[in-house]
């Protein structure tokens, strides 16, 4: 029959233990490291918005490279008065020149990309000027592969900007010797020390809600040598520690132990030990790739300068006034040509406190060069020639 054929099978068949993880080997290691993602938005929302280091060293470069005062003037002269500066001075009616210039210098520190654009106005001259976010803007390469237009993405919505004579958009960049439309962050160069410090400061924040130290071990040793607990017992002793010695707020609290409980307190390994040198450590990293000093940061074991005026000055010289220079050339190469005229926008190094010594230094040493005449010792200064003068009626 069909069915003494299946019973003999279930018979005769060896009897064995079925197990989906049969085959598998336990194996235990360190794991991958888990580092966050490198986009523009995923590195401002860690290493802007969730790391003080970051957050300070992008504040501090924009904030000082904005307030630098800056200079309009061409071969001749220099100008007290002129469109552009106006135009600079009130860009918006939301913003002036130092919120705009800080939000532009932000961009580039975040993302390696500022861009501006020019609202059209009456006679060829911009109405206004506005930063654009560059997380939504985008290139459009050409056939050639040369940028032929910018794209601006809000939601759903884009927007299309040609390139070409008088384009309303200006793109600054850092260098990226990978890109050829896109710049380099600094933040993407700190993102692996910007994960170290956050990690830190998570692991330190754990350590503050369980009382500030190890916690130690309960050892139980029974009255009739037994070394376990009953269920409802340990449930009961994990519950009190949990509301009773848990938290900042319990630091501290003397621990009553019944019978057969022993407390056992844990010291610190040298590892934990090490967790705050890895923090300062990686928070040095942010601040070198930034350009900042760690001085001026209060970073701890910084010892590359005397002293803060020497720091601040090596700042300002390394850091701020090459980005501010670039920034400021670039845009009034930009703006320079909806007017027509071969102006140079930079910033006024005579009106920088940190550099006063140095400017001191220099004005004297070209004031006391006689073998060089008026002309070449304004060259030399960053001054326009001397316009000259008009001949005399008669």
């Amino acid at each position: 029959m069909v069915f003494d054929f299946f019973r003999r099978s279930e018979t005769n068949a060896p009897e064995q233990k079925a197990s989906a993880a049969g085959p598998v080997v336990a194996y235990h290691s360190a794991g991958r490291v888990a580092w966050s993602p490198r986009d523009t938005v995923s590195l401002t929302r860690t290493g802007f918005s969730g790391n003080p280091v970051g957050f300070r060293s992008v504040k501090l470069i924009a904030e000082s490279a904005a307030a630098l005062p800056l200079v309009l003037q061409d071969g001749a002269q220099r100008y007290d008065t002129h469109p552009l500066l106006a135009l600079l001075t009130s860009p918006n009616p939301a913003q002036g020149r130092a919120e705009l210039m800080e939000a532009l210098y932000g961009q580039m520190l975040l993302s390696g990309n500022g861009y501006i654009e020019a609202v059209a106005g009456d006679g060829g001259m911009p109405a206004e000027l506005h930063v654009l976010r560059s997380d939504r803007m985008s290139v459009v390469p050409g056939a050639d592969g040369w940028p032929v237009a910018y794209e601006y993405k809000v939601g759903a919505r884009k927007h299309r900007f040609d390139l070409g004579a008088g384009a309303n958009v200006c793109h600054v960049r850092n260098f990226h010797p990978q890109d050829d439309h896109y710049g380099f962050s600094p933040m993407q160069a700190a993102a692996m020390a910007v994960d170290v410090h956050n990690a830190a400061s998570r692991w330190s924040k754990a350590l503050l809600d369980n009382a500030a130290r190890p916690s130690g071990a309960i050892v139980y040793k029974g009255a009739d040598g037994a070394g376990s607990m009953s269920p409802d017992q340990y449930d009961r002793l994990v519950g009190e520690m949990e509301s009773q010695h848990q938290g900042a707020r319990n630091a501290g609290r003397p621990m009553l132990l019944e019978g057969g409980l022993d407390w056992k307190p844990m010291g610190f390994s040298p590892s934990d030990m090490e967790f705050q040198k890895t923090k300062e450590a990686a928070a040095r990293e942010i601040a070198l790739a930034f350009g900042v000093p760690p001085m001026l940061l209060g970073i701890p074991g910084d010892a590359a300068y005397a002293n803060y005026q020497e720091a601040n000055r090596a700042f300002y010289r390394l850091t701020v006034l090459p980005l501010a220079t670039r920034v400021a050339a670039a845009v009034g190469d930009w703006l320079a040509g909806f007017v027509g005229e071969a102006l140079e926008l930079k910033p006024d190094l005579d009106q920088v406190p940190a550099l006063a010594a140095e400017r001191d230094a220099q004005w004297a040493r070209v004031q006391a060069a006689a073998f060089l005449s008026d002309v070449e010792k304004r060259r030399l200064l960053g001054l326009p020639a001397v316009a000259a003068e008009e001949p005399a009626d008669g």
